[in-house]
């Protein structure tokens, strides 16, 4: 090529390489548009975000949105009863129906969340499609049972943690935070208050020890679909701050396999997906920060995945 030639390229390279930079980002794709909305609904000591900033799904509602995914995210009492929690999500979800013209909803609760979604479907059941649970409590942790046998009434650890749980309200802005208490979640997400809940709402329980419940069931007619999943690694990262805590609460379960405030067992709900992901309980919604263990799946992706799932069964 002359140096006319070189030039001429040069320039129509430039301005297609201007004109992809100018142009508005193509959206990414569809492998998360489901047919309702996700609602993602975080546990115990959880939040929607932190002064606006850090998601408790960190980077989560962003790769479900970027897959064409609609994505609600609620906010609920961090430390509350499951009923309580769960009257709170019923009342965003109707608000959300009424604003948006939302008929139904893909119900995604992590930990306490879990019970959470369950108590929606078991007061709205018309207005969930789906319900599913990423360690859900589903039958206590050993964990609060054992701070529960271990701690006295209006004694300073409650007093304090319960003073850290309104921090996280003010931070969140949400002023509902602050009927949040210590012992009244504690005993919600104990062995017998999650035994007592399951008797008020059973649908989708494994029909065998540590076993899988049924992939649909109905409650008044409604046709909903139970998922649910979980890790059982707890020192993932060396990094990650957060391991050692795991670490220290792992060993209430003494053998038995968990993420190290929920065991395997537990987090069985409706049709037991995969539980043994290599993540512990703060891996699971990409926290902290995202710094996850070297070789674990991808959090994101895994969200982004299990929406497809309810994407190609029409939810």
């Amino acid at each position: 090529m002359n140096p006319t030639q070189i030039l001429r390229a040069t320039c129509v390279a430039a301005a297609a390489t201007f004109a992809l930079m100018a142009a508005p980002a193509a959206h990414a794709g569809t492998t998360a548009k489901t047919k309702y909305p996700i609602v993602l609904v975080h546990g115990f000591i959880g939040f929607d975000s932190i002064l606006g900033v850090v998601n408790y799904f960190y980077q989560i509602p962003g790769a479900l949105r970027d897959e064409g995914a609609t994505v609600y995210i609620a906010s609920v009492n961090p430390s509350q009863t499951t009923e309580f929690r769960g009257e709170e999500l019923v009342k965003q979800l109707q608000q959300w129906a009424a604003k948006d013209g939302v008929k139904k909803f893909n119900l995604i609760g992590h930990s306490h969340g879990g019970p959470t979604v369950r108590y929606a479907a078991g007061v709205v059941p018309a207005m969930v499609a789906s319900v599913s649970s990423v360690a859900g409590t589903h039958l206590g942790s050993k964990v609060a049972d054992d701070i529960l046998a271990g701690t006295t009434p209006d004694g300073g650890f409650d007093q304090t943690a319960t003073a850290g749980l309104k921090l996280i309200g003010w931070l969140t802005g949400n002023p509902n935070y602050q009927s949040a208490d210590l012992k009244t979640a504690l005993a919600a997400l104990s062995t017998p208050g999650a035994t007592a809940f399951n008797a008020k709402f059973p649908t989708g329980k494994p029909t065998t020890n540590c076993g899988k419940g049924p992939t649909t069931a109905k409650i008044a007619g409604n046709s909903i679909n139970w998922y649910s999943f979980s890790g059982t690694s707890v020192k993932t990262n060396s990094g990650d701050i957060s391991d050692a805590l795991l670490a220290y609460t792992a060993n209430y379960f003494g053998t038995e396999p968990n993420d190290g405030l929920v065991s395997k067992c537990s987090s069985h709900w409706g049709n037991v997906i995969k539980d043994n992901y290599a993540w512990n309980h703060l891996d699971e919604i990409n926290q902290v920060l995202g710094a996850i263990g070297k070789g674990a799946p991808d959090p994101k992706s895994f969200y982004v995945q299990h929406a497809n799932r309810l994407k190609w069964a029409f939810l």
